[in-house]
């Protein structure tokens, strides 16, 4: 399923993959990861297998503007699966390939231009303008490691708001919700309703309820067991708020 808005075509390809093309240039942001991409992902029940966009051995080569939140979303085969010859890849600056050991490739070495950015930094890829978000879990918050630590403390990674022919898509990234999240001007609004590592679906509808984005496209949720959640019911609970939300979903 593709969804349509305002002249862009969004397209959710599993995990937190979300492809974005417009009348001059096509987004990636976060490719890859869990075999989505490859072909190898299966679903961990009857309920993933029929709210979460099947795997496919995609290698399109076609985006011209790649965008990375953070190291855990960082696959560099992802990246080269959907990577044109001449990209821009923009990556979070606190990725650091020795922290995982799914992969030696270092940012920097991509065979694309690559440009690395921190919280607050705002810049242009061909016709594109990205700003970047903060995105983290809460220090005293339900989403925390055994040891009390965040999952994704603040600094890890960032959300985007990119512009794309004038349209402005928010995509989250893995975070809760944070305090001016509600005032950015959004238009389509990504966000992960999993739960677990990230904003639930409840939380996701109540951001979304005080952003009122023309469009919801949710992500993030159903590629395995521990984000796992009921899409149908995050739809239900926009439609009567009057928020428009779409599944993009087989």
């Amino acid at each position: 399923m593709t969804v349509h808005v305002d002249g862009l075509t969004i397209d959710w390809l599993g995990y937190a993959t979300v492809r974005i093309e417009g009348p001059e240039t096509i987004v990636y942001v976060d490719p890859g990861r869990y075999g989505v991409l490859t072909g190898e992902w299966t679903a961990d029940s009857e309920t993933a297998a029929e709210a979460h966009p099947p795997a496919t051995d995609y290698r399109p080569e076609d985006g011209d503007a790649l965008f990375v939140t953070h190291r855990h979303h960082y696959d560099p085969d992802g990246i080269e699966r959907v990577a044109s010859d001449d990209a821009t890849c923009v990556t979070f600056d606190g990725i650091n390939f020795h922290q995982t050991a799914r992969t030696d490739v270092r940012p920097a070495d991509l065979p694309y231009e690559v440009r690395s950015v921190g919280l607050e930094s705002q810049g242009i890829v061909g016709d594109v303008t990205f700003w970047t978000i903060s995105a983290y879990n809460h220090p005293d918050g339900p989403h925390t490691r055994p040891d009390g630590s965040p999952v994704h403390p603040e600094g890890l990674g960032c959300g985007y708001l990119l512009s794309v022919d004038g349209t402005r898509v928010f995509v989250a990234g893995d975070t809760d919700v944070l305090e001016g999240h509600a005032q950015l001007d959004v238009d389509v609004f990504v966000p992960p309703i999993g739960g677990t590592y990230t904003m639930d679906r409840h939380a996701a509808a109540d951001l979304a309820d005080a952003m009122a984005p023309e469009l919801v496209v949710p992500v993030h949720y159903n590629t395995f067991e521990a984000i796992e959640t009921d899409s149908e019911a995050f739809a239900a609970d926009l439609d009567e708020r009057g928020v428009a939300v779409e599944l993009d979903e087989e």
